[in-house]
């Protein structure tokens, strides 16, 4: 089902399975860009009379871009899930077991 999801709305994916705050816009102005020029060469044949194929193929091209950016977004997701500390994006700033609660400096204080 990611896979699928993956595929045909790279956008969607990135903001269920992966890290929506991080890749999710700008994989969805490469997915919107692809189906307009997809649109725009099928229908109306792009900047040339006919269809447009050179627009069809570049649609298929940003398409493809969203996908595999998606998939490699989801990926690292994936290996950063596995090790909590690995992680650089998305992920919680964990503090150590060594390290001293914050507001115990607080309590003191009172």
């Amino acid at each position: 089902m990611k896979t699928l999801l993956t595929l045909l709305t790279p956008p969607v994916a990135a903001c269920r399975y992966g890290c929506a705050s991080c890749c999710a816009a700008p994989i969805g102005v490469f997915w919107l860009t692809g189906i307009v020029s997809i649109l725009y060469g099928a229908l109306w044949g792009g900047p040339a009379d006919g269809t447009g194929w050179q627009t069809i193929v570049l649609g298929l091209g940003l398409w493809g871009i969203a996908a595999t950016w998606a998939y490699l977004s989801l990926r690292n997701t994936d290996s950063e899930g596995r090790d909590e500390r690995s992680g650089r994006l998305c992920s919680k700033i964990l503090p150590s077991v060594e390290e001293p609660d914050p507001f115990d400096e607080v309590r003191k204080a009172r």
